[in-house]
C-alpha cells in the first residue's frame, strides 16, 4: 500500500486575543480536531463560509503558521514545526494564493521569479534555471517572450499561470490552492481549472483546493471536505457530498448557492414574472 501524500491528525489552531484592564484574554478556536488524509494524484476541496478556518488550514498544512497540536506528515515523515523546517520538506510543500500580484515582486522579470526557487533551494547552475524556468513557463501556456516582462505587463490570469509555475518549480509533493481563481472573471476562471487539471495528469499532481465556489469544486475535486467554524462537519467523494449531504450545514449551504445551469436559470425567470 502506497504512503499517503499527507495526513492531517488531530489539527488545531488556537488564537489567543489580548486582555483589558476589566477583560480576561479570549481563546479563538480557528481550527478544531481536523484530520484527513490525501492519496497522490487527487484533489482535496476545502469548503465553506468565510471566516470556517479554511485558509487556517492551509496555511499550517503549507507550514507557514505552526499549530497549537496535532499532526502534519508529509511523504511518511512527521513535520516539527517547533524545531524548524528544512529546505528538503519546503520543497514538497508549496501554495498558490488568491492575489497572484500580490505574490509576485514587482521589480523582478518573470524568469527570475521562476528561477528564483531553484537559486535558493538546488545547485543547478545558472543556464539549468533558466532553462527550467522557459520550460515551466511554456508548461503553463505563457510564450517565451514573456520571460523577461514584469508582472504589471500580465492580466490576472496570465499572473495566476505564473504563480502556478512558480510553485512546480520545485517538483513538490503536494500543491495548495488558495482560492485560485476567486479574483479571475469566469471565463478566465475555466482556463486556470483546465490548466490545472492538465498538469495534474501530466505530472500526477496532488491538490488541496481551498473555495468556497461550489460550482468550481465541483468541477476539480476528487473529495470534498466541509468546514464551520472550524470543524470538519463533513467528508466525502464529490457525488457522495453533492448527490447526498448528510449535515444541515452543507444542505443549507448547497440551499444558498446558485445553480447556474440553463434549467434553473429559466426557472427562477418564470417565478419572478410569476411575482
Amino acid at each position: 500500500m502506497s504512503v499517503p501524500v499527507l495526513e492531517v491528525k488531530s489539527l488545531r489552531r488556537d488564537y489567543v486575543s489580548s486582555g483589558g484592564l476589566f477583560r480576561p484574554a479570549k481563546v479563538v478556536h480557528a481550527v478544531k480536531d481536523v484530520s484527513f488524509t490525501l492519496e497522490k494524484g487527487k484533489t482535496l476541496a476545502v469548503v465553506g463560509e468565510s471566516g470556517c478556518g479554511k485558509s487556517t488550514l492551509a496555511r499550517m498544512i503549507t507550514l507557514i503558521d505552526q499549530q497549537t497540536s496535532g499532526e502534519i506528515i508529509v511523504d511518511g515523515a512527521t513535520v516539527n514545526a517547533k524545531g524548524g523546517v528544512g529546505p528538503e520538506l519546503r520543497r514538497k510543500v508549496q501554495i498558490v494564493f488568491q492575489n497572484p500580484y500580490g505574490s509576485l515582486n514587482p521589480r523582478q522579470k518573470i524568469g527570475s521569479v521562476l528561477a528564483e526557487p531553484l537559486l535558493l533551494n538546488t545547485s543547478m547552475s545558472p543556464a539549468e534555471r533558466r532553462d527550467k524556468a522557459m520550460t515551466m513557463l511554456l508548461k503553463v501556456g505563457l510564450q517565451e517572450e514573456h520571460f523577461n516582462r514584469y508582472p504589471h505587463m500580465f492580466s490576472g490570469g496570465q499572473r495566476q499561470r505564473i504563480a502556478i509555475a512558480r510553485a512546480l518549480m520545485l517538483n513538490p509533493s503536494f500543491l495548495v490552492l488558495d482560492e485560485p481563481v476567486s479574483a479571475l472573471d469566469l471565463s478566465v476562471q475555466a482556463q486556470i481549472l483546465n490548466l490545472l487539471k492538465d498538469l495534474q495528469d501530466e505530472f500526477g499532481l496532488t491538490f488541496v483546493f481551498i473555495s468556497h465556489d461550489l460550482s468550481v469544486v465541483r468541477y476539480i475535486a476528487d473529495e470534498v471536505m466541509v468546514m464551520y467554524f472550524g470543524e470538519v462537519v463533513e467528508h466525502g467523494t464529490r457525488d457522495a457530498v453533492f448527490n447526498d449531504p448528510q449535515h444541515d450545514y452543507t444542505r443549507t449551504l448547497f440551499a444558498a448557492t446558485p445553480r447556474t445551469d440553463v434549467a434553473s436559470i429559466k426557472s427562477r425567470l418564470a417565478k419572478k414574472t410569476a411575482a
